[in-house]
């Protein structure tokens, strides 16, 4: 009998040592036979309940209607959790469940997954931050200035406080999230919703942010934007490719000093070749392989000398005699 067949089976039937020794093997169903069998708390279904800070939680709130140390200690070990108890459970603040909401700001951060369709917003623990804030409002009443004002400290938890909180943009809340460019494109982001010199200039101190900026925000190019993108040649690339939706010389410039993005820079944006950056694709075998067949579709001595004791030589070959075999066709 697993757990929850032995939680609906005392449910129907009625209470038994068995029928609670196996629901206690899961949190949820010990809680829940706690809630709605027992109906009162027990040392087996409370100690089981407390492997998990949301049952643990739910046990104090609903079962036993009130606190102890013993659930106490189990919601402190998540955030969320902590401040529930804090302010349902206990009902006031304390030093360790005020503890256990607190996330270091400056470990706390937005992960961009660039790969993600550059779509990626708030990680788990810049969230819990959320938490943090609601206890100091909440719980310790501290006004909604002087919260803002430790959340003003750090560029994430700016930005945070402005989404999350005031759910607008203002003056000190942008200006702490434009020290940092992440935070400065987010905040233009999900606050502003709108493009501002000064979130852009922020940006712009990180080509990923400059790129995602003109992207997202700004919705065009932009010469700030671009010249600070092409200090990273797969973002120059990816202007080029998502902005400009053309070629442009600086943008070619820096994509081509890196093989990769020269590569795909011919292939994708310029759509035939160049002498540089069939020169910079060169510098790998892969990609000089890759740009004969697939931009310059034939033989050239750059790409057949890189590709020359190699991995990639075999292939080139091959490439070459079914280049042969077309033209006799």
């Amino acid at each position: 009998m697993s757990p929850k067949e032995a939680y609906e089976y005392a449910k129907k039937y009625g209470p038994s040592n068995e029928t609670r020794e196996i629901a206690c093997k899961h949190t949820e169903f010990a809680y829940l036979y706690a809630l709605e069998v027992d109906k009162y708390p027990r040392e087996n279904t409370r100690i089981a309940a407390c492997k998990h800070p949301g049952y643990a939680f739910f046990y104090a709130k609903d079962v036993d209607k009130c606190p102890r140390d013993d659930t106490r200690e189990a919601v402190c070990k998540d955030s969320k959790y902590a401040f529930y108890y804090a302010r349902d459970v206990d009902k006031c603040p304390r030093e360790d469940t005020k503890k256990a909401t607190y996330i270091d700001p400056e470990h706390a951060h937005i992960e961009i997954d660039i790969n993600d369709k550059y779509d990626t917003g708030c990680t788990y623990k810049t969230m819990l931050i959320h938490f943090y804030y609601k206890y100091l409002l909440e719980v310790d009443k501290k006004s909604e200035k002087n919260v803002r004002k430790i959340a003003c400290e750090y560029p994430n938890c700016a930005y945070h406080f402005a989404e999350m909180f005031d759910q607008k943009s203002r003056y000190d809340t942008r200006k702490a999230a434009c020290q940092d460019p992440r935070y400065a494109y987010w905040y233009a982001r999900s606050v502003d919703k709108c493009p501002r010199k000064d979130t852009r200039n922020a940006a712009c101190k990180n080509p990923i942010y400059a790129f995602l900026y003109g992207k997202d925000i700004d919705k065009k190019s932009r010469e700030d934007t671009r010249k600070s993108a092409c200090e990273d040649p797969k973002f120059a690339y990816l202007y080029a490719l998502n902005i400009d939706i053309k070629s442009e010389e600086n943008t070619r410039k820096a994509a081509c000093k890196n093989a990769k993005y020269a590569y795909n820079y011919a292939l994708n944006i310029d759509k035939c070749s160049w002498e540089n950056t069939r020169k910079a694709a060169c510098e790998n075998p892969k990609y000089a392989y890759l740009y004969a067949k697939n931009v310059d579709k034939n033989f050239h001595e750059d790409t057949w000398k890189a590709t020359k004791n190699t991995e990639f030589e075999e292939k080139y070959t091959k490439f070459l005699n079914q280049i042969e075999k077309s033209k006799i066709i």
